[in-house]
């Protein structure tokens, strides 16, 4: 067995632990000392058309591919061969699935991108920790389809076996460094990745992530009343300016 050299301990525990502690107090910090920052800073006065298309598209996609994360890294292969789950059907499922979120989510970002950075407007808005997230973001997707798409032929590996198995562990403090060093590089590369973007996360726009108004779905009605075009009759005189003394309200 060959034994774990510093760059494994380096990259697959101390550096997951490290995100993980960063994620959680960085947001902790944030949400404590930058209410007033904790936005999207929207753009949307700036420039509407690309906004439109590439927003949707972009967030849409993004949430197929996290859930497909979820399923893929959380849930045990043991779990599918149990429900009586083709290895291949799972497979070319992913392969399709993965396929179309990962081209939604890199057309998406191309034109959010192109947006941010060819616009005057919108690039003022930019920070330099903005363009960091959308550099790792566009590593960790073109890394994806390479992956997804079978380049280098990684669609039908197994990393429920290695990457997962590693992924779970994390959670239990006895990470199983030996799987993850037996993944193919790009995997490897594609989960250091991920664990950059989480670092960077709290310090960025992508913190607008947990401000969807999901009370909205459960708020009450909001009524709201057309203004009365003509001046309200005062009571009791059916609209003459002048009361006559006695008469009742």
């Amino acid at each position: 067995m060959i034994p774990l050299s510093a760059w494994d301990i380096w990259w697959w525990v101390i550096l997951p632990y490290t995100a993980i502690v960063v994620f959680v107090v960085g947001h902790i910090w944030r949400w404590r000392y930058d209410q007033f920052g904790w936005t999207s800073h929207s753009t949307q006065l700036q420039e509407r058309r690309l906004l439109k298309w590439g927003s949707p598209l972009f967030h849409y996609a993004t949430f197929a591919a996290i859930f497909g994360h979820i399923l893929g890294i959380l849930v045990p292969k043991s779990v599918t061969d149990w429900l009586g789950i083709p290895e291949t059907w799972y497979q070319d499922f992913s392969a399709v699935a993965g396929s179309t979120a990962a081209v939604g989510i890199l057309i998406g970002a191309a034109v959010l991108t192109f947006r941010r950075t060819m616009i005057p407007r919108v690039r003022g808005t930019t920070s330099a920790v903005d363009y960091l997230a959308l550099i790792l973001l566009g590593i960790i997707v073109i890394l994806g389809i390479f992956l997804t798409l079978g380049i280098e032929d990684t669609s039908h590996y197994e990393y429920r076996n290695t990457v997962g198995v590693w992924f779970r562990s994390l959670a239990t403090f006895h990470p199983n460094v030996r799987a993850i060093t037996a993944a193919p590089f790009l995997y490897q590369l594609h989960a250091a990745a991920a664990w950059a973007i989480f670092i960077v996360w709290p310090f960025s726009r992508l913190v607008h992530a947990w401000s969807y108004p999901l009370w909205y779905l459960w708020r009450p009605y909001i009524v709201i009343r057309s203004r009365v075009a003509d001046r309200p009759h005062e009571p009791g005189t059916s609209g003459r300016r002048w009361r006559k003394i006695g008469v009742p309200y």
